[in-house]
């Protein structure tokens, strides 16, 4: 039961709400006319739902609160996903479908469908790289843009100046960034959470600083524009093939990043990424080098970056610095947490909800980011852990019968 307490704060927090986006739901002006309508029956419906809204989680909280205890080992068998991959049949026939419905999807669903798909597993490459910093190695990176600058500034301008193709800058554009992640490593070395946090923040800034004010550079503002869309063998594509040829491209770095990522978290490093993020000074003890590792995961979060920014180049045709800014940082980093911290599974569900959530919200018209934020919100209260969390890995030692 709720008390009457716990209805008055509610009461208080749909108030502090309705005030919050007053000038959003409540306002709107209309310059032609130069009259302002006000909406109060809006101002109504934000109220009762946020109020219906708290009322639901205080429930959810008592419930939770109030159930009996459970062995640990069942938060490791509670994912229905986590059961199906653990088997290999199952895996096999999942992968399948999946595959399936990639391949398929184009021939079911419009350009514009299409367009809006390759964006999302540009976001979904973008989240696998900044997992190997933030989930695996526990770096929090909010500058993993500049590194998706440099990918797309990298082929924009060898492709202006030398007529360089696009599968002659990927590999270079992917290093480039590699080796930025690496000048980026060796200053925050000693530097942990909010201070590290604020260092890349910066780094992030005065890269998209750099590219809007060294015109003879970068074109400025201007940006840059006519950039060679990806080639195959020589042949000329139109416009709806060059954008189904991308989108099978982009299925394609999907299941490289995606293989390995999962390698490297198997691997020697992964585990001392993860020793990492759980305790440094642990990890150091143990004879793991530190600043090794740490370099290590910037470079390879970084080159996955750089390989996405020069796919952006060549499916936009067009980039300028307004592209970069600390929003799409932050969007990337929503992506893993959302997702789940260290999963791979995750941040592809995550990268695919957050990207393709706002464009299927446009019915909503202008309450769209209100609703996309209200859902993030609950989505942090019910699931603090992430949509699909890592399982983390347990030994058993069992005595071998007489």
């Amino acid at each position: 039961m709720v008390s009457l307490k716990e209805l008055k704060k509610g009461l208080l927090t749909s108030l502090w709400f309705v005030f919050l986006t007053f000038p959003i739901i409540v306002i709107k002006v209309d310059p032609i006319q130069r009259t302002v309508i006000w909406r109060w029956q809006n101002a109504l419906y934000m109220a009762l739902g946020t109020f219906g809204i708290y009322l639901l989680v205080k429930y959810y909280q008592h419930r939770k609160e109030n159930q009996p205890s459970r062995p640990k080992n069942t938060e490791q068998t509670e994912s229905f996903l986590h059961g199906i991959l653990q088997k290999p049949l199952q895996r096999k026939i999942l992968v399948g479908v999946v595959a399936t419905i990639a391949v398929l999807f184009p021939h079911f669903f419009s350009t514009y469908q299409t367009n809006v798909m390759t964006t999302a597993l540009m976001y979904v490459v973008l989240g696998l790289g900044l997992n190997i910093v933030v989930g695996l190695a526990g770096l929090l990176d909010l500058g993993f843009v500049a590194f998706y600058a440099v990918g797309a500034y990298t082929y924009a301008l060898l492709n202006l100046h030398f007529g360089l193709g696009f599968w002659t800058v990927l590999p270079i554009g992917g290093l480039i960034a590699a080796m930025f992640g690496v000048l980026l490593g060796f200053p925050v070395l000693r530097l942990r959470g909010d201070y590290l946090a604020i260092v890349t923040l910066g780094f992030g800034e005065i890269i998209r600083l750099i590219l809007e004010n060294w015109g003879k550079f970068s074109k400025g503002p201007s940006g840059i524009s006519n950039i060679s869309r990806p080639g195959f063998l020589g042949m000329e594509f139109s416009l709806e093939q060059s954008i189904l040829y991308t989108y099978y491209l982009m299925i394609l770095f999907v299941i490289i990043t995606i293989f390995v990522v999962n390698r490297l978290q198997d691997s020697r490093l992964g585990r001392a990424w993860i020793a990492l993020r759980e305790d440094e000074i642990a990890c150091q003890a143990m004879g793991i080098d530190k600043r090794k590792t740490k370099l290590v995961a910037f470079s390879l979060g970084a080159f996955w970056a750089g390989i996405v920014g020069v796919m952006f180049a060549a499916k936009t045709t067009f980039i300028n610095p307004a592209s970069f800014t600390f929003l799409e940082s932050a969007i990337i980093l929503s992506i893993v947490v959302l997702g789940g911290m260290g999963s791979i599974i995750g941040v592809v569900f995550g990268a695919l909800i957050l990207i393709l959530m706002p464009e299927y919200l446009r019915a909503l018209s202008e309450y769209r980011m209100l609703a996309f934020g209200g859902i993030l919100v609950c989505m942090m209260i019910f699931r603090p852990q992430g949509l699909i969390s890592n399982i983390r890995r347990t030994y058993r030692f069992e005595k071998k019968p007489q």
